[in-house]
């Protein structure tokens, strides 16, 4: 959409006058047009806003096809009969309506230049400048600089010269009629054609490239070859014929010197076949034998160049094949820079045959060298891609890299170009404002992190500072992410891949702990810990873990010092879900529960058995009387019962403690015995530091 940068007061006020003077809806529709039209004509277009933009393409393409078509007008004249010249009027027709249909778009542009504003020259000291609004000083401006070019263009000369001056003229013949239509065809293709290279400057400057793709631009550059083919093709083809024509003229002119036969030039227009005096012409004149190019003993009027014309029978065949024909010889000769082409000594012919060659060479360099340019552009990435390889490898070979290590290297290097066909994203997002940065991190990162468990806690204000911190870390299967007892830089997020992260406990013989981590998981924070501290050092903290790639691995990485960042953030909340979310993902904390569980089950389990233990030898000591003779507890028993039963109850009582004692001095040997025998000891497993996730450390 165009935007209105200027409209008068004055006539904003006419309209509202326009619309208050409105008695019924007729009048109304009148006025609501006639106010219409006069805010049309008081727009001004932003020569950089996108309607502006998108019609300089299409008047690109509009000039191209009018550059095709002005070259058209040479192939009117062809051989229409014996010795004599004619005009295709069906191709005059066609050609007039193509023509007048692109003289349409030449009007529009120059309307268009009339409501384009432009920038003041005084105010590009900084910035893009002020932009001029004055649709006076508008047309004043254009009027002084490109409106006689654009006139000259627009002018339908073609039209005037074929359809009024030639039919006017009583005393013009085709070869007449032939010249000046040349004539004008070239004076007005002249700035035609120079309208293109500001028209390229206009584009290329608004929107940064003539074409947005690569091959795009490479087919551009190839049409303008094409159009030098074109026009160079049809420029030998009428040359063709002048060169034919001026050989019957010549010997039409010997004939009459001789006056051994009159020879009128208007035996020469096709229009004259049927009158008897040019049959009797032709049946004494020499005119066919010594202008014909095929006759070998024709050595006085050489063609040179011109005739393949004659002796491939171009002059005499449709318009098709007449325009491919010349299109391929055009094409031929510009690409072998003319050193196919015998010439004569005729001197037009040569300066044809040397601008012929400079033309080719500076469009060879040019055009074509655009074009190659244009198409190796697409595989640049893939060429610097090839070179760093190649040098990686001559340097593995150098260093004398084992072929495992070399292997590894490779992965590596083909994995990294899958994933980023060789586009340095971090340098191409330092370039834009931060704002465009955060907007497209928001848009790349955001859905993926919102994958992992832990962040999903978070605010979106809290995420979009992530999301702005994130950068892509690649990693190829057997890499080693963090060693168990190395500082920890980074805190990664997995998205694509698998890890295996595994832990000693410091190096302890006879415990090992490993859990595989999957898309959603993070490893490495210990380095949270560290950041949420109040007064964390510049000791990065040690890796509790050894984290290792069983898969290419795609993760986000957060660096310490913008984790510190983030960790300043989290200070802000007083919600416990994080804090919970933290404990529950976090592998150091689910190793430290797992070996907690298991102690406790261990302890449990072990004073089950004692339990149990102690609860079987006492019902075995309550129910058995202690070992010794039983010959003695037989007399022993048969004396108490003389004795009499009056003293059975002390006894027994006795019996009772004695068996008590005999049961916990057995008990307490035994559990002595277990200590010393020493079963397996349960490994000590410190707890993980709890991450300050409140504000009261903070405020004190």
């Amino acid at each position: 959409m165009y935007r209105i940068i200027s409209t008068p007061a004055s006539k904003f006020r006419q309209f509202g006058r326009l619309r208050s003077r409105t008695s019924n809806t007729s009048a109304a529709n009148s006025d609501e047009e006639n106010a219409f039209q006069i805010l049309w004509r008081y727009q001004i277009l932003d020569p950089d806003s996108d309607i502006v933009a998108y019609w300089n393409r299409v008047f690109l393409v509009a000039s191209l096809l009018a550059l095709f078509v002005d070259p058209l007008y040479f192939f009117l004249p062809t051989v229409g009969g014996t010795a004599c010249l004619k005009a295709d009027p069906r191709l005059s027709i066609i050609v007039t309506i193509m023509r007048t249909f692109a003289d349409l778009f030449y009007i529009i542009h120059m309307v268009l230049k009339f409501r384009t504003a432009f920038v003041a020259p005084n105010s590009r000291v900084f910035g893009r400048g002020d932009l001029v609004m004055d649709p006076h000083e508008i047309a004043m401006r254009y009027l002084k600089s490109d409106f006689v070019i654009d006139l000259a263009a627009t002018i339908p000369l073609p039209q005037i010269v074929i359809w009024l001056v030639i039919p006017a003229s009583s005393s013009s013949t085709t070869d007449h009629a032939n010249n000046t239509l040349a004539l004008f065809v070239l004076i007005q293709y002249i700035p035609r054609l120079f309208l293109i290279f500001p028209l390229n400057q206009r584009i290329t400057k608004t929107t940064g490239v003539i074409a947005k793709t690569p091959w795009i631009a490479a087919a551009y550059n190839l049409i303008l070859y094409m159009l030098a083919s074109h026009v160079t093709g049809a420029t030998w083809y009428l040359s063709s014929i002048g060169r034919q024509f001026n050989c019957w003229r010549a010997e039409c002119e010997r004939e009459n010197r001789l006056k051994t036969i009159t020879c009128l030039p208007t035996y020469l227009d096709c229009n004259s076949i049927g009158l008897p005096e040019r049959q009797r012409w032709l049946n004494v004149t020499q005119i066919i034998t010594r202008c014909d190019p095929k006759a070998k003993l024709n050595v006085k009027y050489k063609f040179g160049m011109f005739a393949d014309a004659f002796l491939n029978d171009v002059v005499t065949t449709n318009f098709v094949e007449r325009y491919f024909y010349c299109l391929w010889w055009g094409l031929r000769n510009l690409s072998s820079y003319g050193q196919n082409l015998d010439t004569t000594t005729y001197l037009p012919e040569t300066f044809f045959c040397i601008f012929l060659c400079l033309a080719g060479l500076i469009l060879f360099c040019l055009l074509i060298g655009n074009m190659q340019t244009y198409l190796q552009s697409m595989s640049v990435r893939l060429e610097e891609w090839r070179i760093r390889k190649n040098d990686t490898e001559q340097w593995m070979r150098h260093r004398q890299l084992p072929p495992d290590l070399q292997e590894r290297v490779r992965r590596f290097v083909q994995y990294k170009w899958l994933a980023t066909r060789g586009v340095n994203e971090e340098s191409i997002l330092l370039d834009l404002p931060l704002d465009l940065r955060r907007e497209i991190q928001h848009h790349l990162c955001l859905s993926l992190v919102r994958r992992v468990p832990f962040f999903s806690q978070m605010d979106d204000q809290l995420l979009d500072a992530i999301c702005e911190r994130l950068v892509s870390s690649l990693s190829t299967e057997g890499t080693y992410i963090f060693r168990e007892g190395d500082p920890v830089d980074e805190m990664l997020f997995i998205i694509r891949g698998q890890l295996e992260s595994s832990t000693t406990n410091g190096g302890r013989s006879g415990f090992y702990n490993s859990i595989t981590l999957r898309p959603g998981d993070f490893c490495g924070e210990e380095l949270l810990t560290w950041a949420l501290l109040p007064n964390s050092t510049l000791n990065l903290p040690n890796s509790t873990r050894t984290v290792k790639a069983l898969s290419e691995v795609e993760a986000f990485a957060l660096e310490a010092e913008d984790l510190k960042f983030v960790a300043s953030q989290f200070k802000r909340l007083h919600s416990k879900k994080l804090q919970h979310a933290f404990r529950y993902y976090s592998q150091q904390w689910r190793t430290w529960a797992s070996c907690f569980i298991q102690a406790a089950w261990r302890k449990f389990q072990k004073r089950k058995a004692a339990r149990e233990l102690s609860l079987r030898e006492g019902q075995f000591y309550m129910t058995l009387p202690p070992e010794r003779d039983s010959s003695s507890y037989y007399g022993e028993s048969e004396r108490d019962q003389s004795v009499g039963s009056s003293s059975s109850p002390g006894r027994m009582k006795r019996v009772q403690n004695l068996n008590t004692t005999i049961l916990a001095s057995r008990f307490a040997a035994n559990t002595k015995k277990a200590k010393v025998r020493g079963s397996d000891p349960v490994p000590q497993l410190f707890k993980p530091d709890e991450p300050d996730f409140s504000v009261d450390r903070e405020e004190v």
